[in-house]
């Protein structure tokens, strides 16, 4: 069955950083779109970043342009991200989820809090 399992959350500091990864399982990962989506605590779900199957294109939301980056091992079958420079306002449940414009499979999150 498709699994997707986040690691790597944690405490920063602001102006930190963090990197993020979610290990794929049970899907043929290479030929997938991929996500990162935040859910601040009170708010509802935000994409973060997205990118194409083969790596070659990626997308971010306006809020961490510049800041994060999102990349993945097709070998390894996992995504990463890269948050640097990292704000209070990064602090979320972060999940990986798999799709283009709508995503049908979801991992269980990893908290990140940036909190001095």
């Amino acid at each position: 069955q498709v699994q997707l399992v986040e690691s790597g959350g944690g405490l920063a500091q602001p102006g930190g950083s963090l990197r993020l990864s979610c290990a794929a399982s049970g899907f043929t990962f290479s030929r997938h779109h991929m996500n990162w989506v935040r859910q601040a605590p009170g708010k509802g779900l935000e994409w973060v970043s997205g990118i194409s199957p083969s790596g070659s294109t990626t997308y971010y939301a306006d809020s961490v342009k510049g800041r994060f980056t999102i990349s993945r091992d097709n070998a390894k079958n996992t995504l990463y991200l890269q948050m640097n420079s990292l704000k209070p306002e990064d602090t979320a449940l972060y999940y990986c989820a798999r799709g283009l414009s709508s995503y049908d499979y979801w991992g269980q999150e990893t908290q990140v809090t940036v909190s001095s």
